[in-house]
């Protein structure tokens, strides 16, 4: 299963190195696509990549740290 997210860090989370601590804590790839990250806040676009159970825990256990996470919405035409 691989998923996208928007992670939201906030002055508490921004300096910790989260998205290194749920690849190598759970059975997952991560793969950052955006970044924008500043005193105090940062905003990551995350692909997270594993069997979903794998994935559903890594999320879980972000947001159980304090990270905001949300869904990419995405919307594909397939031709």
């Amino acid at each position: 299963m691989k998923q996208r997210v928007y992670l939201t860090f906030s002055k508490d989370t921004v300096r910790e190195p989260l998205i290194w601590r749920v690849g190598h804590t759970f059975d997952v790839i991560t793969n950052i696509r955006t970044a924008e990250v500043k005193e105090g806040m940062g905003l990551v676009g995350l692909e997270i990549e594993g069997a979903q159970d794998a994935v559903e825990q890594a999320l879980a256990w972000l947001t159980a740290e304090g990270v905001h996470v949300d869904p990419i919405e995405q919307n594909v035409i397939e031709g």
